[in-house]
């Protein structure tokens, strides 16, 4: 039990769970934006162009629902293929918005990880490979300029 504890700990303490707390409240928060946009700023110019066609009321009746005196005896059968097309645009609507937002992020990322772009700070990590890249770099050029001129001296 202790073990557990200890590694529950280390993990806690890496950072992993708090990326994920924050995934979740940012998540929660986008597709608070993303259900907005859907119903309030893509349907409505998307109703004007199908007249204001109901999508969720739209079915295929399979079997006619049966009254008798007003009593049904007999539900109705139908597969409401209007709520799959409404779900399907929502979701194309939803992923086109997460690629464009993941594209962006992209972007960024790009800018702040190339070390010679001075106009966003790089990431002390960056920098610091970067410097060990071209530490390297004169190192090996030492080397083989050792090489060549050993190999000449033969």
């Amino acid at each position: 039990m202790m073990k557990f504890i200890r590694e529950f700990k280390a993990f806690a303490v890496k950072g992993n769970m708090l990326d994920i707390a924050v995934g979740v409240i940012i998540g929660a928060a986008f597709s608070k934006v993303i259900d907005v946009l859907v119903k309030e700023i893509f349907l409505p110019p998307l109703s004007l162009l199908t007249n204001g066609l109901n999508w969720e009321s739209k079915k295929i009746i399979l079997r006619k629902a049966i009254s008798n005196n007003g009593i049904i005896s007999t539900q109705e059968v139908s597969i409401g293929y209007g709520k799959l097309l409404e779900a399907s645009v929502d979701f194309i609507i939803v992923s086109a918005s997460i690629f464009i937002v993941i594209k962006f992020m992209n972007s960024l990322r790009k800018k702040a990880d190339d070390v010679k772009d001075t106009s966003v700070p790089t990431p002390k990590d960056i920098e610091l490979l970067s410097r060990v890249a071209d530490l390297l770099e004169k190192q090996n050029d030492l080397l083989r300029g050792k090489t060549m001129s050993n190999g000449q001296n033969n």
